[in-house]
């Protein structure tokens, strides 16, 4: 299939990862901004083919983990209400807020319902004009464009009963607000592609300059990645901090401009809290005064919730790229994906889902599926990059 088999290849991922080991001569530590990145990288073992001298930090670019507590908790208090249809993107019913999740509000007789896209939460309202329908709008800028979309439809079709949650954060505030930790490590990035897609890359050649680190935007399939890494690499090599775009079959310097144009109609820019993170400025979008009659925090009043986070869980270090997952002490034992203390656990794009999935168990040991009788992931997974690997 045309942009899957083709990045897949095992002697094309044999050359590029020869290209990074003859490249690299010193230690480096490239973060990972995308959690469909991470998943793609554990999964196919591509950090265990690169160099030792070579890490591979995860970043917190999970929407559904760095979803905050309260905003999982407002969602859990307006879900419960009675007249209330509380849509979302299924990965959401799992997360964890302060005591309960979607999926209890749920079982206990909320009216949850699982949708596909916004749209299918606007058409639900316009369904049942005597209920109000919430549609939980969370994402980086990839889901932003739908999300507008929708609420632009609402106002268009006089839909009065629909209302969005909205808690989507932006990348390049976060990147900075990474760079600027006193503990950071990150030498370079790999930027998401979906992102970029939607935002060009405009807003990254000054965060390469201020804090003189490469910015490779990247994909998600395994040579994507590698390509990725070696073009990271090299600029490293080279004392080279320049945005470079690896993933030009989707990503334009300019972006989508009619994307750009409904998220602007619509949001406006706002600080927004990221969950075990905290609150990083301008990092993130609220609907703007001309749509807040759709904004359902407004509309359901829910300002002041009590939160509180598991004592137990360390998800907030996973997505600051401080901890492998496996260095939780919770993990795998206390926090599974059945009985999650965090939303890194829960999500499909969570660094601790990964690491579980794909039985990173422990560090230094990647194959402890065997040893815990556990089925190994599908051979299909990994079959191109252990093909590809120089260690045979």
């Amino acid at each position: 299939m045309k942009y899957i088999d083709e990045f897949h290849d095992p002697a094309l991922a044999r050359r590029l990862l020869d290209d990074i080991h003859a490249t690299v001569t010193r230690p480096w530590a490239l973060m990972e901004v995308c959690g469909g990145q991470t998943h793609s990288i554990i999964r196919h073992g591509i950090d265990q083919l690169l160099p030792d001298s070579l890490e591979l930090i995860h970043g917190p670019g999970c929407p559904v983990c760095v979803t905050p507590l309260e905003m999982i908790d407002k969602a859990l208090e307006i879900a419960a209400r009675p007249g209330v249809v509380f849509c979302s993107f299924g990965d959401m019913l799992r997360v964890p807020g302060t005591g309960r999740d979607l999926f209890q509000v749920k079982s206990a007789g909320g009216d949850v319902r699982v949708v596909y896209s916004p749209l299918d939460a606007l058409d639900v309202a316009r369904r049942n004009p005597d209920r109000q329908v919430v549609f939980f709008g969370i994402g980086f800028e990839t889901t932003a464009p739908a999300n507008a979309m929708t609420v632009h439809e609402a106002r268009r079709l006089g839909i009065a009963n629909f209302s969005l949650l909205v808690s989507h954060v932006r990348v390049p505030p976060a990147v900075e607000a990474i760079m600027r930790a006193p503990q950071c490590r990150v030498q370079g990035f790999l930027a998401a592609g979906h992102v970029c897609s939607v935002m060009g890359t405009e807003e990254y050649p000054a965060l390469a300059e201020r804090y003189r680190v490469p910015i490779v935007v990247t994909g998600f399939e395994p040579l994507d990645i590698l390509e990725g890494v070696r073009r990271a690499v090299r600029q490293l090599e080279g004392g080279e901090h320049r945005v470079e775009n690896a993933y030009p079959r989707a990503v334009r310097e300019a972006g989508n401009a009619p994307a750009l144009a409904r998220i602007e109609e619509v949001f406006e820019v706002t600080d927004r809290s990221w969950r075990g993170i905290g609150t990083i400025p301008e990092s993130g979008w609220r609907l703007s005064d001309a749509f807040r009659a759709y904004d359902a925090e407004h509309r359901f009043e829910v300002e002041d919730v009590r939160t509180a986070e598991p004592a137990a869980c360390r998800s907030g270090e996973v997505l600051q790229g401080l901890i492998k997952p496996h260095a939780c002490e919770a993990f795998g034992t206390l926090c599974t994906p059945r009985t999650p203390l965090g939303a890194t656990m829960v999500s499909s794009e969570g660094a601790c889902a990964a690491y579980y999935l794909y039985r990173r168990l422990t560090p230094g040991a990647p194959a402890a599926r065997e040893a815990a009788g556990r089925a190994p992931a599908p051979a299909a997974a990994t079959d191109a990059v252990k093909e590809a690997s120089p260690l045979g």
